[in-house]
């Protein structure tokens, strides 16, 4: 479904990611796993043609997307949700979840989806009128990945969804973010720090380091990797 080959993407002349190739295939959650300055945030910007690539294609659902803008990406199904969740913080958290409708037509739908986010995260249905900028972190999170869900994605995009949550919130979030594969069919690509949750979560998973993939497998595999226990989870 979505396919990166060989792809280079550089910040003037520094080079952040080296030739690298990745598969995400319809209905699967697979994630990115590495640590800080990998270059893993830079791939999903690279794929959303907010840095586009120097090299290399980029395709989605067979059709090429690495020059095209980011809003005729958004389009065609590709959404993200960008690290730190970067919500409009002055607006409420029904507005914030309009402005995921943006490029939408179907506007009868709208509500449809407005509740079944509701029912996603109960607690922006009792937050709707409030500022997004007054919520906590983890329901920042809820709403990003709301919004986001408004879009009707094809693949969800997700820019590290645990950072600086709480435990317990992480859980639910990662819940969700299954629920939201296996009930809307939507594909997941997930770009992750914490790589024991992100491996118990995805189907496939890929190892990044320094702009390389040097690790790709069954997220089984890699739990079971000793290479990436040592380097990823503490073990």
């Amino acid at each position: 479904m979505l396919e990166l080959r060989n792809v280079d993407t550089y910040y003037g002349n520094i080079q952040a990611l080296k030739g690298i190739s990745i598969d995400v295939n319809e209905g699967e959650i697979v994630t990115l796993i590495g640590a800080n300055g990998a270059g893993k945030s830079t791939t999903l910007m690279t794929i959303c043609g907010v840095t586009p690539p120097r090299s290399g294609e980029i395709s989605f659902k067979g059709t090429p997307i690495h020059k095209m803008s980011t809003e005729k990406i958004v389009a065609m199904g590709l959404v993200q949700v960008p690290e730190g969740r970067r919500i409009f913080p002055t607006m409420s958290v029904l507005e914030n979840l309009e402005m995921g409708t943006f490029l939408r037509r179907d506007k009868s739908d709208i509500q449809k989806d407005i509740d079944y986010v509701f029912d996603l995260f109960p607690i922006l249905a009792q937050r709707r009128s409030q500022m997004g900028g007054t919520l906590s972190g983890g329901e920042q999170q809820m709403l990003a990945i709301s919004r986001a869900l408004m879009a009707r994605p094809r693949v969800l995009l997700l820019d590290e969804p645990s950072l600086g949550l709480a435990p317990l919130i992480i859980k639910q979030i990662f819940e969700i973010i299954k629920k939201i594969n296996q009930e809307q069919k939507t594909t997941v690509f997930l770009v992750e720090q914490n790589a024991n949750q992100a491996l118990k979560l995805a189907d496939r998973g890929y190892v990044m380091e320094n702009g390389h993939i040097t690790l790709t497998d069954t997220a089984a595999n890699l739990l079971d990797n000793e290479q990436v226990k040592s380097a990823y989870l503490g073990l």
